[in-house]
């Protein structure tokens, strides 16, 4: 019998972490999911794909702005697996501002989630990933690690940077039996851009559709918004066999918005 396989995802207590973490568990995986919210709301969300998919969850709480909390996670977790084989770096938080206005706090912030942590979760797991001769790590990145928006200069800076890190280490690890890719997904129906939906509306004076065609989806040939399913798929592609040879690649997922 083949033993299963562990990952740690980080941000995954909603949204395209939670996609990830769902599709990685329907495949067998046991998790470690981290992130905010109502701790009510996530011992649910823990106990169902527990019980849902026959898997071990277990859930951490670390702040992925600093690096002893990670450590930290990171270490709870392989006491309770023994081995991590595959890592989806997913956190991430968002301010727009003029750069001119962008309050430093909000940069240093931006940059140690969407960036930083990436860093610290690969450094800490790649030892035992080379050792074994095995491992997947994912970075999410965005079409914003592609291609720039204004008002938007940390978040475009990290995620470059996301696809620098994925890059460089992949590079350093070809040999090792560890892939290291990004995926670059435009506009995804999250709940949280759902609820923002009404809001702009009704500040624009236009429809929902209108919002969603002409707004969020302008930069988007598709029309279309990238589901969490979709990434969740693709995530496990890049976890399969298929991909052995796919490494340090940034995969776009964003219905034909950097192809332009």
């Amino acid at each position: 019998m083949t033993q299963p396989k562990n990952a740690i995802v980080t941000g995954s207590t909603s949204g395209i972490g939670l996609g990830i973490a769902t599709a990685l568990a329907r495949q067998g995986m046991n998790l470690m999911l981290n992130g905010f919210g109502d701790l009510q709301e996530i011992e649910q969300i823990r106990a169902g794909l527990a019980e849902t998919y026959g898997v071990h969850v277990l859930y951490s709480d670390a702040d992925m702005s600093k690096p002893a909390a990670i450590e930290a996670m990171v270490e709870q977790a392989q006491a309770a697996f023994g081995q991590i084989d595959v890592l989806v770096n997913n956190a991430g938080i968002q301010h727009v501002s003029p750069v001119e206005d962008f309050p430093p706090e909000k940069w240093d912030a931006i940059l140690a989630i969407n960036l930083s942590s990436a860093f610290h979760t690969t450094r800490l797991l790649l030892p035992g990933m080379k050792a074994r001769g095995w491992g997947r790590i994912i970075n999410l990145a965005s079409a914003h690690g592609l291609v720039a928006s204004p008002y938007k200069s940390a978040y475009v800076a990290a995620k470059h940077g996301v696809i620098g890190l994925t890059k460089s280490v992949a590079l350093e690890v070809a040999e090792e039996g560890v892939t290291v890719n990004a995926v670059c997904p435009g506009y995804v129906l999250t709940p949280l851009v759902e609820k923002q939906i009404p809001d702009t509306a009704k500040a624009r004076g236009i429809s929902e559709e209108e919002v969603r065609r002409d707004v969020l989806l302008k930069a988007q040939p598709t029309k279309k918004f990238v589901t969490v399913e979709q990434l969740g798929e693709a995530v496990l592609f890049l976890c399969g066999d298929s991909a052995a040879s796919i490494t340090g690649t940034s995969l776009s997922m964003d219905g034909g918005w950097t192809a332009q």
